[in-house]
């Protein structure tokens, strides 16, 4: 009778930036990264498609009860490039082309297209690719699309804060060189697919690469090669600090309270006035943190508590 494997830990508790490959699902990623790491611990924030490179924040051990406290309204930044006169089945260039159209003499002109882009600054509604993560009554879309199922996405509500035209490039066609910066659950291929239609022609997104998310820079991030070959000391000189990442005020702790907040314990912080009734806070202590707690009642309630310290602090 086989065993069952026991769970592989590297002991580290940390957050650290993966420039990601192209080709490769997040899923695959967090497996390999695991494997270098020598731990079965390893979580990701914001999914990224195979064919999209750049910044993929992951977590070990304890950072991964971080993770829904980094998530919630954080922006994302992306450098990407439109392709005119086709629609894909996907929205981006790994499916199959399901409309063409000529392209408008306009569209090659650098002001139209500078113009065009910035139009796009502001709140919106948008309706997610056919092929994405999002569930239709418990599955995901792009099962049901794979599948030959006929569905339609409902539209949400997505803000786009900024969008510039950063170049045009006509040796394989038409293509407009894009950054945006976008609120979280908004998708570029979308973006794409709806820029080729407002201006009367059909467009998709061609490539994109993640350059922001939240406070963490392209500049933040390491190549899975690197962690693959200097392991568990390499992700943890890449560590992040978990302080900046999340944004939010720090407390530092005093031993008495160390105690209680290793234990979950709500307590009565120094200073209560300082702190927003509801909002968040970053317990911290000797460079470590130790979770994210709110303020109710005049007692600091964990909301994430990690008793064994997310290190990387650097107060």
């Amino acid at each position: 009778m086989s065993r069952r494997r026991s769970k592989r830990t590297s002991g580290l508790n940390l957050l650290f930036a993966l420039n990601k490959p192209s080709g490769m699902v997040t899923r695959s990623v967090d497996n390999a990264v695991g494997n270098a790491l020598m731990d079965d611990g390893v979580g990701h924030l914001g999914t990224l498609d195979p064919s999209v490179t750049g910044v993929l924040v992951l977590a070990v051990g304890q950072g991964r009860k971080l993770i829904s406290c980094i998530e919630e309204g954080k922006r994302k930044g992306y450098m990407g490039s439109i392709a005119f006169g086709e629609e894909r089945a996907t929205d981006d260039a790994e499916g199959d082309v399901t409309r063409t159209a000529d392209i408008p003499s306009e569209l090659y002109d650098y002001a139209f297209a500078e113009k065009a882009v910035a139009a796009l600054v502001g709140r919106r509604m948008q309706r997610p690719p056919r092929y994405s993560a999002v569930k239709v009554g418990g599955v995901r879309a792009y099962e049901l699309a794979r599948g030959g199922e006929e569905f339609e996405l409902p539209e949400r509500e997505v803000e786009i804060y900024d969008a510039r035209l950063v170049g045009i490039d006509t040796e394989r066609g038409l293509r407009w060189l894009c950054s945006f910066e976008v609120s979280t659950g908004t998708y570029i291929r979308a973006i794409a697919r709806d820029l080729g239609r407002d201006l009367g022609c059909a467009a998709y997104l061609s490539d994109l690469c993640r350059t922001s998310s939240g406070n963490v820079r392209l500049s933040d991030c390491v190549t899975l090669e690197a962690i693959e070959r200097t392991g568990r000391q390499g992700a943890r000189d890449a560590a992040l600090d978990p302080v900046r990442v999340l944004g939010f005020p720090t407390y530092g702790l005093e031993e008495r309270e160390l105690g209680l907040a290793t234990h979950g314990t709500p307590f009565a912080p120094r200073d209560a006035r300082r702190y927003a009734h509801d909002g968040l806070v970053s317990l911290v202590r000797g460079g470590l943190l130790y979770g994210v707690w709110s303020l109710d009642g005049g007692l600091l309630r964990p909301k994430a508590n990690c008793p064994l310290g997310v290190e990387g602090v650097r107060l």
